[in-house]
């Protein structure tokens, strides 16, 4: 599967920008960011900083510059043509780590495109930069079974059962629920009951 060639501008078309086809809305994106910032602020988790890995067409970045324009904002994309169009760095999160961490890492509809051999480096560079809380949205095999609009998701993924990534995932981070992890290295600023696993 070749990443770089299949987010072309078709495919931003199709899923992110038409009305018709694409999988979120803008305000649908603004509830989820919403919930993210709410969710950190509600938990003491302070958000100085995003890392946005496949930042598409800016949701995001939009929400962000609008809503919480203290927070540094950094965009990575694979999409050349994304990347001219917001300015986000193109880089490939299977072998690009930041030297830097920080306190909201999002990987939204990213993990699923990648390869097998590819799949655990991504998810250590993740952890790697996440200083606090880590949204990772992945279509898995019982969603496009069960859960997803098959007009409205593209189906040229890796399939794959969602134990997979958990597997991959609870080596380095913990689940919170709602798409949210945490690092294992950090303290947990949630009771006990407020996550998946206690990691005990």
């Amino acid at each position: 599967m070749d990443l770089h060639g299949q987010f072309d501008q078709a495919y931003y078309d199709r899923f992110y920008l038409s009305p018709k086809t694409r999988v979120i809305s803008t305000e649908e994106h603004s509830h989820l960011a919403r919930f993210v910032f709410e969710f950190a602020k509600y938990n003491g988790v302070e958000i100085n900083s995003v890392l946005d890995v496949g930042a598409g067409i800016g949701l995001w970045k939009r929400w962000i510059e609008k809503h919480a324009k203290n927070v540094e904002y950094t965009g990575t994309e694979v999409s050349k043509v994304m990347c001219k169009e917001h300015g986000y760095l193109n880089r490939d999160i299977a072998r690009w780590r930041d030297r830097t961490q920080h306190d909201l890492v999002v990987c939204q509809g990213v993990l699923q495109y990648l390869p097998d051999p590819d799949v655990a480096p991504a998810v250590a560079n993740l952890a790697a930069m996440c200083g606090g809380l880590l949204y990772a949205e992945i279509t898995t095999r019982l969603d496009l079974r069960e859960r997803t609009d098959k007009e409205r998701t593209d189906s040229k993924v890796f399939v794959r059962n969602g134990s997979y990534y958990k597997g991959i995932l609870q080596k380095s981070f913990l689940q919170v629920g709602a798409g949210l992890w945490w690092p294992k290295e950090l303290p947990l600023p949630f009771y006990e009951l407020e996550m998946v696993a206690s990691g005990k």
